[in-house]
């Protein structure tokens, strides 16, 4: 008796996820093809979306299921710098911490962030004072959230108690400035030599305790 032939194979189904992580995986690269031509010394407002999609070797068309727009991949890098950067400060403003200490652990973890992120730090403070508005006031906006939380946080830990909810958020507010015209000087310390960036460091901590240190003498208008 003949034997029976085999029954043919089904395609085996896509295994679930897979589609959400390959565009995932083609937004990133999107992402990383800017980043590199921003690292050739481009200005974010040159780049073309040909060119963005050629690098990351994907047909211009695949841009607009992750981006609108230029401006909105702009806003993606803006919350790369953003969103887990306050989280590590937050935790370091954790309570218990001498304010000494919390300076400098902050300034730490700050140096150490733009560090592993120069091609996101140098297009964020290229962008903060010019280009496109939307990325402008996109890093406005996240700069008013750094300065909302520490505010909060600063109260919650009993921190200048004597100070309104309006001129602690101002002090914030300096502090998160401060921060930010720091990084291009993070950027551009010289690799392999401690001196410079202790000094940097020492500097950075200097001013910030400065801020501080006014703010105990404020007095409200």
């Amino acid at each position: 008796m003949p034997s029976t032939p085999p029954l043919p194979l089904r395609a085996a189904a896509p295994t679930p996820g897979t589609r959400i992580e390959r565009k995932e995986r083609t937004r990133q690269r999107l992402i990383e093809a800017a980043l590199a031509l921003l690292g050739e010394g481009r200005g974010y407002t040159s780049l073309s979306l040909r060119e963005i999609t050629r690098a990351a070797g994907v047909v211009p068309a695949a841009f607009y299921r992750h981006f609108r727009d230029l401006d909105e991949l702009g806003l993606a890098l803006v919350e790369m710098g953003g969103v887990t950067l306050r989280r590590l400060l937050r935790e370091a403003r954790r309570d218990g911490i001498p304010p000494t200490d919390m300076l400098r652990g902050s300034v730490l973890i700050y140096k150490r962030f733009v560090e592993e992120r120069p091609l996101v730090f140098r297009f964020i403070a290229s962008e903060r004072g010019g280009g496109s508005p939307v990325i402008r006031a996109a890093i406005r906006t996240e700069e008013s959230h750094f300065a909302s939380e520490m505010a909060q946080d600063l109260r919650a830990l009993g921190t200048l108690p004597d100070l309104s909810s309006a001129s602690l958020q101002m002090i914030c507010g300096l502090v998160v400035a401060t921060m930010l015209n720091a990084a291009s000087d993070i950027l551009d310390l010289p690799p392999g030599q401690p001196t410079p960036e202790h000094e940097l460091v020492e500097n950075f901590v200097r001013q910030l305790r400065l801020v501080f240190l006014g703010a105990r003498h404020w007095r409200e208008a």
